[in-house]
C-alpha cells in the first residue's frame, strides 16, 4: 500500500463526528493545509478505541495549517503555523489550479 499523498500535497481535512471515539479535533475539519510529511503506517486508533484491531493500517500525515486560516480573527503573526498528525482516512485532496 502506498501513500496517498506526497509532502507538499495540499489537503483538506474531512468533515465528520461519527459515533465513539475519533482523533480529529473538531477545529480543524473542513479546512485547508499542506502536507509537511509522511510519518508511516500505523495500526488505526479509532478502530483500537472500539475493540478492533486496528486494522487495515493507516497512513499518518504531519499537515501544515496557516494559523489566520484556522482560527477567526487570529491576531498574531500571518506566518504562525499549526502542525497536526492526520490519519490517510481524514484527507481528501484539493485540485491545484
Amino acid at each position: 500500500m502506498e501513500a496517498r499523498f506526497n509532502a507538499g500535497d495540499r489537503v483538506r481535512i474531512r468533515v465528520d463526528y461519527p459515533a465513539g471515539h475519533f482523533r480529529t479535533p473538531g477545529y480543524i475539519q473542513g479546512k485547508t493545509g499542506t502536507v509537511a510529511g509522511v510519518h508511516g503506517t500505523f495500526r488505526n486508533p479509532e478502530s483500537l478505541a472500539k475493540g478492533g484491531d486496528g486494522l487495515p493500517r493507516q497512513y499518518l500525515y504531519l499537515v501544515r495549517f496557516d494559523q489566520t486560516h484556522v482560527w477567526e480573527n487570529y491576531n498574531a503573526s500571518p506566518q504562525d503555523k499549526l502542525l497536526i498528525d492526520i490519519y490517510e482516512h481524514w484527507l481528501e485532496p484539493v485540485c491545484q489550479s
